[in-house]
Protein backbone atom coordinates (compact mmCIF):
# COMPACT_ATOMS: atom_id res chain seq x y z
CA UNK A 1 0.00 0.00 0.00
CA UNK A 2 2.63 2.33 0.89
CA UNK A 3 4.55 1.60 -2.60
CA UNK A 4 1.35 2.36 -4.37
CA UNK A 5 0.79 6.01 -2.43
CA UNK A 6 4.24 6.69 -3.41
CA UNK A 7 4.41 6.18 -7.00
CA UNK A 8 0.91 7.96 -7.09
CA UNK A 9 2.34 11.00 -5.49
CA UNK A 10 5.54 10.60 -8.32
CA UNK A 11 3.46 10.48 -10.91
CA UNK A 12 1.22 13.31 -9.97
CA UNK A 13 3.95 15.35 -9.12
CA UNK A 14 5.58 15.00 -12.32
CA UNK A 15 2.10 15.58 -14.63
CA UNK A 16 1.78 18.69 -11.69
CA UNK A 17 5.15 20.17 -12.82
CA UNK A 18 3.83 23.09 -14.15
CA UNK A 19 1.24 23.34 -12.01
CA UNK A 20 3.96 23.48 -9.20
CA UNK A 21 5.32 26.62 -10.78
CA UNK A 22 4.27 29.66 -9.22
CA UNK A 23 5.91 32.69 -9.45
CA UNK A 24 7.32 34.68 -6.36
CA UNK A 25 5.33 38.38 -5.83
CA UNK A 26 7.30 41.20 -5.29
CA UNK A 27 8.47 42.06 -1.18
CA UNK A 28 8.02 45.11 0.44
CA UNK A 29 10.30 47.14 2.01
CA UNK A 30 8.70 46.97 5.62
CA UNK A 31 5.50 45.59 7.00
CA UNK A 32 3.00 48.48 6.73
CA UNK A 33 2.81 50.77 9.66
CA UNK A 34 0.32 49.71 12.11
CA UNK A 35 -1.35 53.32 12.28
CA UNK A 36 -2.14 52.51 8.57
CA UNK A 37 -4.97 50.00 9.82
CA UNK A 38 -8.07 50.95 11.79
CA UNK A 39 -9.04 49.73 15.21
CA UNK A 40 -11.97 48.07 13.61
CA UNK A 41 -10.01 45.85 11.23
CA UNK A 42 -7.79 44.82 14.07
CA UNK A 43 -10.35 43.84 16.70
CA UNK A 44 -11.69 41.60 13.24
CA UNK A 45 -8.46 40.21 12.54
CA UNK A 46 -7.46 39.22 16.12
CA UNK A 47 -11.13 38.01 16.20
CA UNK A 48 -10.88 35.52 13.38
CA UNK A 49 -7.13 34.65 14.45
CA UNK A 50 -8.62 33.29 17.05
CA UNK A 51 -11.49 31.20 15.41
CA UNK A 52 -8.56 29.73 13.67
CA UNK A 53 -6.10 29.29 16.59
CA UNK A 54 -3.40 30.79 15.03
CA UNK A 55 -1.43 30.83 18.41
CA UNK A 56 -1.77 27.04 18.95
CA UNK A 57 0.01 26.61 15.81
CA UNK A 58 2.58 28.69 15.13
CA UNK A 59 4.03 29.24 18.62
CA UNK A 60 6.48 26.64 20.00
CA UNK A 61 6.68 25.36 23.49
CA UNK A 62 8.20 28.33 25.66
CA UNK A 63 8.54 30.19 22.68
CA UNK A 64 7.21 33.56 21.26
CA UNK A 65 3.44 34.18 20.05
CA UNK A 66 3.18 33.38 16.33
CA UNK A 67 6.97 32.60 15.82
CA UNK A 68 6.37 29.32 14.40
CA UNK A 69 8.35 26.13 15.57
CA UNK A 70 5.46 23.85 16.59
CA UNK A 71 6.24 20.09 15.53
CA UNK A 72 3.37 19.14 13.73
CA UNK A 73 3.83 15.22 13.14
CA UNK A 74 2.26 13.74 10.35
CA UNK A 75 1.98 10.20 9.04
CA UNK A 76 4.70 11.80 6.34
CA UNK A 77 7.43 13.04 8.87
CA UNK A 78 7.49 16.13 10.86
CA UNK A 79 6.63 19.80 9.57
CA UNK A 80 7.74 22.52 11.54
CA UNK A 81 5.18 25.35 11.53
CA UNK A 82 6.03 28.84 10.16
CA UNK A 83 6.83 32.31 11.90
CA UNK A 84 3.97 34.35 10.97
CA UNK A 85 5.26 37.49 13.31
CA UNK A 86 5.94 40.59 10.53
CA UNK A 87 10.02 40.56 11.85
CA UNK A 88 11.04 41.27 7.68
CA UNK A 89 14.11 38.21 7.57
CA UNK A 90 12.30 35.07 9.38
CA UNK A 91 8.78 36.08 9.39
CA UNK A 92 6.31 37.91 6.78
CA UNK A 93 6.88 41.33 7.14
CA UNK A 94 7.76 41.83 3.84
CA UNK A 95 5.01 40.17 2.52
CA UNK A 96 2.29 42.48 0.69
CA UNK A 97 -1.16 41.77 1.15
CA UNK A 98 -1.57 40.42 -1.93
CA UNK A 99 1.15 37.53 -1.29
CA UNK A 100 -0.41 37.06 2.33
CA UNK A 101 -4.21 36.09 0.33
CA UNK A 102 -2.38 34.01 -2.08
CA UNK A 103 -1.08 31.83 0.61
CA UNK A 104 -4.50 31.80 2.41
CA UNK A 105 -6.00 30.90 -0.78
CA UNK A 106 -3.80 28.87 -2.76
CA UNK A 107 -1.32 27.28 -0.18
CA UNK A 108 1.72 29.40 -2.27
CA UNK A 109 3.95 31.83 0.04
CA UNK A 110 5.30 34.76 -0.83
CA UNK A 111 8.83 33.36 -2.95
CA UNK A 112 6.52 30.81 -5.01
CA UNK A 113 7.07 27.57 -2.94
CA UNK A 114 4.06 25.62 -1.94
CA UNK A 115 2.85 25.28 1.54
CA UNK A 116 2.22 22.14 3.05
CA UNK A 117 -1.35 21.23 3.72
CA UNK A 118 -0.88 21.01 7.44
CA UNK A 119 -1.70 24.60 6.90
CA UNK A 120 -5.02 24.53 6.58
CA UNK A 121 -5.60 26.61 3.60
CA UNK A 122 -8.04 24.23 1.60
CA UNK A 123 -10.40 25.85 4.42
CA UNK A 124 -9.17 29.68 4.47
CA UNK A 125 -9.70 29.46 0.46
CA UNK A 126 -13.36 30.11 1.76
CA UNK A 127 -12.64 33.34 3.72
CA UNK A 128 -13.87 36.43 2.85
CA UNK A 129 -12.04 39.07 1.32
CA UNK A 130 -12.58 41.28 4.60
CA UNK A 131 -11.95 38.11 6.78
CA UNK A 132 -8.03 37.84 4.84
CA UNK A 133 -7.44 41.79 5.30
CA UNK A 134 -8.23 41.57 8.59
CA UNK A 135 -6.03 39.04 9.89
CA UNK A 136 -3.19 40.49 7.58
CA UNK A 137 -3.73 43.91 9.47
CA UNK A 138 -3.77 42.24 12.75
CA UNK A 139 -0.48 39.53 12.19
CA UNK A 140 1.25 42.97 10.78
CA UNK A 141 1.18 44.55 13.89
CA UNK A 142 2.07 41.97 16.25
CA UNK A 143 5.63 42.12 17.80
CA UNK A 144 7.91 41.04 15.02
CA UNK A 145 10.18 37.91 16.29
CA UNK A 146 13.47 36.66 14.50
CA UNK A 147 12.91 33.04 14.78
CA UNK A 148 13.89 30.46 11.83
CA UNK A 149 11.87 27.36 12.54
CA UNK A 150 13.89 23.70 12.10
CA UNK A 151 14.49 21.95 8.72
CA UNK A 152 11.20 19.65 8.18
CA UNK A 153 12.07 16.14 8.28
CA UNK A 154 9.82 14.16 5.79
CA UNK A 155 10.09 11.01 4.46
CA UNK A 156 11.31 10.53 0.74
CA UNK A 157 9.53 11.88 -1.52
CA UNK A 158 7.62 13.55 0.63
CA UNK A 159 10.15 16.49 1.35
CA UNK A 160 9.99 17.55 -3.03
CA UNK A 161 7.11 20.32 -2.85
CA UNK A 162 6.02 19.69 -6.25
CA UNK A 163 3.95 16.90 -5.34
CA UNK A 164 1.91 19.11 -2.98
CA UNK A 165 1.20 20.60 -6.77
CA UNK A 166 -0.37 16.89 -7.62
CA UNK A 167 -2.46 17.16 -3.75
CA UNK A 168 -3.89 20.55 -4.94
CA UNK A 169 -5.38 19.12 -7.82
CA UNK A 170 -7.10 16.06 -6.25
CA UNK A 171 -8.15 17.80 -3.37
CA UNK A 172 -7.92 21.70 -3.03
CA UNK A 173 -11.60 23.32 -3.59
CA UNK A 174 -11.12 26.52 -3.83
CA UNK A 175 -13.53 29.63 -3.98
CA UNK A 176 -17.14 30.41 -2.46
CA UNK A 177 -18.58 27.41 -0.20
CA UNK A 178 -21.58 25.33 -2.11
CA UNK A 179 -24.55 26.36 -2.22
CA UNK A 180 -27.07 25.70 0.74
CA UNK A 181 -28.97 22.11 0.31
CA UNK A 182 -32.39 23.13 1.10
CA UNK A 183 -33.94 27.01 0.05
CA UNK A 184 -34.90 26.79 3.95
CA UNK A 185 -31.09 26.88 5.16
CA UNK A 186 -30.63 29.46 2.13
CA UNK A 187 -32.10 31.61 3.94
CA UNK A 188 -31.02 30.46 6.88
CA UNK A 189 -28.71 33.62 8.00
CA UNK A 190 -27.29 32.02 11.81
CA UNK A 191 -27.09 28.73 9.77
CA UNK A 192 -25.06 30.23 6.63
CA UNK A 193 -23.15 32.28 9.49
CA UNK A 194 -22.13 29.36 11.06
CA UNK A 195 -21.11 27.27 8.61
CA UNK A 196 -18.69 30.07 7.02
CA UNK A 197 -17.29 29.64 10.44
CA UNK A 198 -17.11 26.07 10.56
CA UNK A 199 -16.10 25.20 7.27
CA UNK A 200 -13.23 28.54 6.54
CA UNK A 201 -11.20 30.02 9.73
CA UNK A 202 -12.62 27.30 12.28
CA UNK A 203 -11.59 24.48 9.75
CA UNK A 204 -13.08 21.87 12.19
CA UNK A 205 -12.99 19.32 9.52
CA UNK A 206 -9.42 19.44 9.75
CA UNK A 207 -9.57 17.74 13.22
CA UNK A 208 -12.78 16.34 13.24
CA UNK A 209 -12.44 14.21 10.02
CA UNK A 210 -10.17 10.98 9.03
CA UNK A 211 -7.62 11.28 6.63
CA UNK A 212 -7.20 9.33 3.94
CA UNK A 213 -4.10 7.76 2.77
CA UNK A 214 -2.60 11.36 1.42
CA UNK A 215 -3.58 13.04 4.34
CA UNK A 216 -6.52 14.66 2.83
CA UNK A 217 -10.04 14.80 4.51
CA UNK A 218 -12.27 12.05 3.78
CA UNK A 219 -15.15 13.84 2.40
CA UNK A 220 -17.79 11.17 2.50
CA UNK A 221 -16.79 10.66 6.14
CA UNK A 222 -17.06 14.36 7.05
CA UNK A 223 -17.26 15.11 11.15
CA UNK A 224 -16.87 11.60 11.52
CA UNK A 225 -14.07 12.25 13.93
CA UNK A 226 -10.74 11.86 13.93
CA UNK A 227 -7.38 11.55 16.00
CA UNK A 228 -4.64 13.89 16.50
CA UNK A 229 -1.95 14.27 18.67
CA UNK A 230 -2.63 10.47 20.33
CA UNK A 231 -5.98 11.72 21.42
CA UNK A 232 -9.05 10.05 19.70
CA UNK A 233 -11.70 13.47 17.95
CA UNK A 234 -15.09 12.85 18.55
CA UNK A 235 -17.59 13.07 15.69
CA UNK A 236 -19.73 15.95 14.88
CA UNK A 237 -21.95 14.47 13.35
CA UNK A 238 -23.46 12.47 16.13
CA UNK A 239 -23.90 14.95 18.53
CA UNK A 240 -27.58 13.58 19.59
CA UNK A 241 -25.63 10.32 20.19
CA UNK A 242 -24.52 11.27 23.55
CA UNK A 243 -26.13 9.73 26.59
CA UNK A 244 -27.56 13.41 26.72
CA UNK A 245 -27.77 14.67 23.47
CA UNK A 246 -26.19 18.50 23.23
CA UNK A 247 -28.08 21.37 23.10
CA UNK A 248 -26.92 24.45 21.55
CA UNK A 249 -27.15 26.31 24.37
CA UNK A 250 -24.50 23.64 25.51
CA UNK A 251 -22.67 23.69 22.76
CA UNK A 252 -22.31 27.39 22.09
CA UNK A 253 -21.45 27.48 25.99
CA UNK A 254 -18.87 25.17 25.45
CA UNK A 255 -16.52 26.55 22.54
CA UNK A 256 -16.55 29.39 24.83
CA UNK A 257 -15.86 27.88 28.31
CA UNK A 258 -14.33 24.31 28.01
CA UNK A 259 -17.04 23.34 30.32
CA UNK A 260 -20.49 21.42 28.90
CA UNK A 261 -22.02 20.58 32.41
CA UNK A 262 -23.33 17.15 30.81
CA UNK A 263 -20.47 16.41 28.62
CA UNK A 264 -17.31 16.81 29.81
CA UNK A 265 -14.47 19.43 29.92
CA UNK A 266 -12.35 20.72 27.15
CA UNK A 267 -8.91 18.70 26.79
CA UNK A 268 -5.55 17.77 24.69
CA UNK A 269 -5.65 19.29 21.88
CA UNK A 270 -9.27 21.23 21.99
CA UNK A 271 -8.47 22.72 25.00
CA UNK A 272 -6.47 25.91 23.55
CA UNK A 273 -9.13 25.48 20.98
CA UNK A 274 -11.83 26.56 23.63
CA UNK A 275 -9.23 29.27 25.08
CA UNK A 276 -8.52 31.25 21.82
CA UNK A 277 -12.91 31.46 21.45
CA UNK A 278 -13.48 32.53 24.97
CA UNK A 279 -13.69 35.88 23.73
CA UNK A 280 -16.09 34.70 20.50
CA UNK A 281 -19.35 36.81 20.38
CA UNK A 282 -21.82 34.64 21.35
CA UNK A 283 -23.60 34.97 18.28
CA UNK A 284 -21.11 33.50 16.68
CA UNK A 285 -21.00 31.04 18.99
CA UNK A 286 -24.68 30.31 18.46
CA UNK A 287 -24.00 30.08 14.63
CA UNK A 288 -21.48 27.74 15.29
CA UNK A 289 -23.69 25.30 17.28
CA UNK A 290 -26.55 26.02 15.22
CA UNK A 291 -24.75 24.46 12.06
CA UNK A 292 -23.08 21.51 13.84
CA UNK A 293 -26.64 19.98 15.10
CA UNK A 294 -27.59 20.36 11.57
CA UNK A 295 -24.86 17.65 10.80
CA UNK A 296 -26.50 15.15 12.66
CA UNK A 297 -28.64 12.79 10.60
CA UNK A 298 -30.15 11.36 14.21
CA UNK A 299 -31.41 14.68 15.92
CA UNK A 300 -34.26 14.76 17.69
CA UNK A 301 -34.64 11.01 17.25
CA UNK A 302 -34.48 8.94 20.14
CA UNK A 303 -31.68 8.12 22.21
CA UNK A 304 -29.28 5.13 21.30
CA UNK A 305 -30.14 2.21 23.92
CA UNK A 306 -27.36 1.44 26.30
CA UNK A 307 -26.51 -1.58 27.55
CA UNK A 308 -28.07 -2.57 31.23
CA UNK A 309 -25.89 -1.40 33.97
CA UNK A 310 -25.83 -4.99 35.61
CA UNK A 311 -24.53 -6.51 32.46
CA UNK A 312 -21.27 -4.34 32.49
CA UNK A 313 -20.55 -5.13 35.89
CA UNK A 314 -21.22 -8.82 35.58
CA UNK A 315 -18.59 -8.94 32.69
CA UNK A 316 -15.63 -6.89 34.27
CA UNK A 317 -13.02 -7.91 36.51
CA UNK A 318 -14.32 -7.43 39.96
CA UNK A 319 -10.85 -7.13 41.17
CA UNK A 320 -10.06 -4.36 39.27
CA UNK A 321 -13.92 -3.09 40.09
CA UNK A 322 -12.54 -3.00 43.97
CA UNK A 323 -9.50 -1.69 43.40
CA UNK A 324 -10.77 1.34 41.39
CA UNK A 325 -13.56 2.07 43.41
CA UNK A 326 -10.44 2.06 46.43
CA UNK A 327 -8.26 4.88 44.34
CA UNK A 328 -11.19 6.65 43.60
CA UNK A 329 -12.27 7.70 46.78
CA UNK A 330 -8.28 8.55 47.82
CA UNK A 331 -7.07 10.52 44.61
CA UNK A 332 -10.45 11.55 42.72
CA UNK A 333 -13.88 11.88 45.02
CA UNK A 334 -12.85 15.12 46.80
CA UNK A 335 -13.43 17.04 42.88
CA UNK A 336 -15.90 14.41 41.30
CA UNK A 337 -17.81 12.78 43.87
CA UNK A 338 -21.26 12.92 43.28
CA UNK A 339 -21.75 15.92 46.59
CA UNK A 340 -18.69 16.67 46.78
CA UNK A 341 -17.96 20.37 47.95
CA UNK A 342 -15.72 21.05 44.90
CA UNK A 343 -17.91 19.41 42.18
CA UNK A 344 -20.90 21.54 43.65
CA UNK A 345 -18.74 24.80 43.60
CA UNK A 346 -16.63 24.20 40.35
CA UNK A 347 -19.35 22.86 38.52
CA UNK A 348 -17.46 19.88 37.35
CA UNK A 349 -19.58 17.30 34.98
CA UNK A 350 -21.01 14.25 36.54
CA UNK A 351 -18.30 11.79 35.02
CA UNK A 352 -21.13 9.40 34.39
CA UNK A 353 -22.02 11.24 31.53
CA UNK A 354 -18.22 12.48 30.36
CA UNK A 355 -17.56 11.89 26.61
CA UNK A 356 -14.49 10.35 27.09
CA UNK A 357 -15.93 7.97 30.01
CA UNK A 358 -18.80 7.07 27.15
CA UNK A 359 -16.45 6.53 24.32
CA UNK A 360 -15.41 3.31 22.41
CA UNK A 361 -11.78 3.95 23.38
CA UNK A 362 -10.46 4.52 26.63
CA UNK A 363 -7.42 6.78 25.00
CA UNK A 364 -9.06 10.21 26.21
CA UNK A 365 -9.47 8.93 29.86
CA UNK A 366 -5.71 7.90 30.14
CA UNK A 367 -4.87 10.77 28.90
CA UNK A 368 -6.79 12.62 30.96
CA UNK A 369 -5.58 11.04 34.17
CA UNK A 370 -1.64 10.67 33.02
CA UNK A 371 -1.79 14.11 32.12
CA UNK A 372 -4.56 15.73 33.94
CA UNK A 373 -5.42 19.57 32.34
CA UNK A 374 -2.66 22.14 32.92
CA UNK A 375 -3.37 25.29 34.89
CA UNK A 376 -3.75 28.19 33.05
CA UNK A 377 -4.12 30.85 36.21
CA UNK A 378 -7.37 31.81 35.13
CA UNK A 379 -10.52 31.68 37.46
CA UNK A 380 -12.70 30.35 35.17
CA UNK A 381 -10.44 28.00 33.75
CA UNK A 382 -10.46 24.08 34.51
CA UNK A 383 -8.13 22.38 36.03
CA UNK A 384 -7.10 18.32 36.66
CA UNK A 385 -3.52 17.35 38.08
CA UNK A 386 -1.79 14.90 36.45
CA UNK A 387 -1.27 11.02 37.76
CA UNK A 388 1.66 9.77 35.92
CA UNK A 389 3.94 10.12 38.80
CA UNK A 390 1.64 9.33 41.17
CA UNK A 391 -0.46 5.98 39.83
CA UNK A 392 1.16 2.52 38.23
CA UNK A 393 0.06 1.26 34.37
CA UNK A 394 -2.50 -1.18 36.64
CA UNK A 395 -3.41 1.38 39.22
CA UNK A 396 -4.44 4.02 35.68
CA UNK A 397 -6.34 0.74 34.37
CA UNK A 398 -7.98 0.15 37.59
CA UNK A 399 -9.05 3.95 37.81
CA UNK A 400 -10.82 3.56 34.44
CA UNK A 401 -12.35 0.48 34.23
CA UNK A 402 -14.10 1.93 37.94
CA UNK A 403 -15.23 4.49 35.74
CA UNK A 404 -16.54 3.02 32.75
CA UNK A 405 -18.51 0.61 34.53
CA UNK A 406 -19.76 1.86 38.03
CA UNK A 407 -19.72 5.20 37.46
CA UNK A 408 -20.93 4.88 33.55
CA UNK A 409 -22.80 1.78 33.75
CA UNK A 410 -20.96 0.89 30.42
CA UNK A 411 -18.91 -2.54 29.52
CA UNK A 412 -15.35 -2.81 30.25
CA UNK A 413 -12.79 -1.97 27.92
CA UNK A 414 -10.58 -4.56 26.73
CA UNK A 415 -6.81 -4.60 26.67
CA UNK A 416 -6.98 -1.01 29.38
CA UNK A 417 -3.16 -1.85 30.89
CA UNK A 418 -1.55 -2.57 28.03
CA UNK A 419 -3.06 0.31 26.33
CA UNK A 420 -2.31 3.23 29.15
CA UNK A 421 1.54 1.78 28.71
CA UNK A 422 1.68 1.93 25.24
CA UNK A 423 -0.07 5.99 25.22
CA UNK A 424 2.77 6.25 28.55
CA UNK A 425 5.42 5.74 26.47
CA UNK A 426 4.24 8.00 23.24
CA UNK A 427 4.29 10.96 25.64
CA UNK A 428 7.61 10.04 26.89
CA UNK A 429 8.85 9.90 23.03
CA UNK A 430 7.65 13.27 21.99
Amino acid sequence: MATTIVVVLVLLGVAACAAAWRPAIEETQSPPPADSFDQATLARGMQVAAIGDCTSCHTAPHGKPFAGGLPIGTPFGTIYSTNITPDPDTGIGKWSLEAFTRAMRRGVSRDGHLLYPAFPYPHFTHMSDDDIKAVYAYMMTRDPVHAEPPANSLRFPFGFRPLVAGWNLLFLRDGDLPAAPSPELAQDAQWLRGRYLVEGAGHCASCHTPMNAFGAEKTDQAFAGGFIDGWDVPPLNALSRTPRPWTAAQLSSYLRTGLASEHGAAAGPMLPVTRQLADLPEADAQAIAAYLLSLDPHAGAAPAPQPAAADAEAGADQGSLQRGATLFTAACASCHAEHAPMAAIGGRPSLALSTAVNADSPRNVIHLILGGIPFEGSNSAHYMPPFSTMLTDGQIADVATYLRVRVAGRPAWNGLQDTVAGIRKEGQSQ
